[in-house]
């Protein structure tokens, strides 16, 4: 079982994402990556940011916890704290590996999360209402 952490990092009206061309697919990912053996998921989304955007970032609150294919996920609302973004130096970041395709962090308009292919569908839904009608007291449970 794999468990994944990722963050929510908006900025005016706009979410960054990873850009993904993999396989001959391409479509848009949340930040974020697996939690390492004895990492919280806290600390494994914070790593993930850094590596995958170059910021480093503080949590402000889970908003929502569930699964994708099976796995765990948790999903972070985070502010910024320092770095620039696009400099991430994660191994991914770094080179075009033919099998893991490309990943180019962006930042995407929250009005267009649902004509894109955002992975998983279900959390950029969420997105969209909760930009519109506020963030949720107690995480959500999704399942992708």
């Amino acid at each position: 079982m794999s468990y994944r952490a990722a963050i929510l990092l908006l900025r005016d009206n706009k979410i960054a994402l990873i850009e993904r061309h993999r396989a001959g697919l391409h479509y848009f990912t949340i930040p974020g990556g697996h939690i390492e053996p004895g990492e919280t998921p806290e600390a494994a989304a914070v790593r993930e940011a850094e590596e995958e955007l170059g910021l480093k970032v503080a949590i402000r609150k889970l908003v929502a916890e569930g699964s994708f294919k099976g796995d765990p996920q948790y999903y972070y609302l985070v502010d910024v704290i320092d770095g620039t973004f696009g400099t991430g130096t994660g191994e991914e970041m770094n080179h075009i590996n033919p099998e893991k395709g490309i990943y180019q962090p962006v930042w995407m308009p929250v009005s267009q999360l649902l004509d894109q292919p955002i992975k998983p569908r279900e959390m950029a839904e969420l997105l969209v209402c909760f930009v519109k009608e506020g963030w949720p007291e107690e995480p959500v449970n999704i399942h992708g």
